[in-house]
């Protein structure tokens, strides 16, 4: 089912579970070659990593689920020490790298295994604990619903989700959960449904944005991303590529935004202080490319989704990564930022 190398094998030996998307353009992009080291920063099922080893460079493949490691042994085995696996998150991807990269790929957002796997919580259309935590550790969603205040979850909603009915959801939740505290997920998808009615002619079910909010949030997947990119920026040795596929508006945005602010060129308003233009740290900065009609129809999961990436100039990364460079990047909070945390 997979396009390109390797397209019916997964990383654990067995039938492919999760299709990467845009795997063509993404090798475009990255332009591996036998010699080069390719960090793969989401390594899911091993779908990117896979059709990288094919040309010959070598891999060093990031994920925080501990899932996705320990189903990748085999393709480690497989590599002749081509490929190095590493469990951690791709905000760290230069330290956990340790040298300096030919190419970086992002694949960001929920695999399809998480999706599919009920007991990871992930999904409402199969019935499992109120959790989505990639890594496992710290607040799962069943923590945020319950215990957070109503406008903190109004505004997780809203922001992360971009739900217009967030502060009634959030009241409703508030309500309910003195009476039975929110442990399934289909626990509260049908309360959301009863909430707010369903209309056969959405495309989306009204638990939809929701769920996407709860699992930015608890995974801070937006800030990680934005840590991802500055990571990229330090190891990618000049000439380097770094291709960044993304699945929502909110993502997308921030991909958008980095190579903007990093492209050398002055930007700013007529109402504030002038801005004094950097040197360009990436360049070549591609538009958006989007899934063509036929990989859609193979694969429904990539109609969403677009890729950018850029090429390393030799200028130095940017020094002093603050909350502020992030803030400006991101344009929206970090999960430590919620009262109720």
């Amino acid at each position: 089912m997979m396009a390109g190398p390797g397209a019916d094998i997964h990383a654990g030996g067995g039938p492919a579970r999760h299709i990467p998307v845009l795997l063509d353009e993404v090798i475009a992009a990255l332009r591996p070659a036998a010699g080069e080291l390719i960090l793969d920063g989401t390594f899911g099922a091993g779908g990117y990593t896979r059709a990288i080893l094919a040309t010959g460079a070598d891999v060093i493949a990031v994920d925080r689920d501990p899932n996705a490691i320990a189903d990748g042994a085999e393709l480690v085995e497989a590599s002749g020490g081509r490929l190095k696996l590493v469990h951690g998150a791709f905000a760290e991807l230069d330290e956990l790298a340790g040298c300096a990269l030919d190419g970086v790929v992002l694949d960001i957002g929920v695999s399809s295994m998480q999706l599919d796997e009920a007991e990871r919580g992930f999904s409402f259309r199969a019935d499992g604990p109120l959790d989505m935590r990639m890594s496992g550790q710290g607040l799962s969603a069943a923590d945020v619903v319950n215990t957070f205040k109503a406008n903190d979850i109004a505004r997780i909603l809203g922001i992360y989700g971009e739900e217009r009915q967030a502060g009634r959801i959030a009241r409703m939740i508030e309500r309910k959960r003195e009476e039975r505290p929110f442990t399934r997920t289909e626990q509260l998808a049908h309360a959301i449904e009863a909430l707010l009615g369903r209309n056969p002619k959405d495309k989306i079910d009204p638990a939809t944005r929701t769920f996407q909010a709860l699992r930015i949030y608890v995974n801070d997947e937006l800030g990680q991303l934005v840590l991802g990119l500055q990571a990229a920026e330090r190891a990618l040795k000049p000439g380097g590529r770094l291709a960044v596929v993304t699945f929502h508006s909110l993502e997308d945005r921030i991909v958008k935004r980095f190579f903007a602010a990093r492209s050398g060129k002055a930007s700013g308003s007529r109402h504030q202080p002038a801005v004094t233009a950097e040197a360009a740290r990436f360049e070549t900065i591609s538009k958006a490319i989007e899934a063509s009609d036929a990989e859609i129809a193979r694969n429904p999961r990539s109609r969403s989704a677009k890729l950018r990436w850029a090429v390393r100039t030799d200028a130095p990364a940017r020094k002093n990564h603050d909350e502020l460079d992030a803030a400006r990047i991101a344009g929206l909070p970090v999960a430590s930022e919620a009262e109720g945390a």
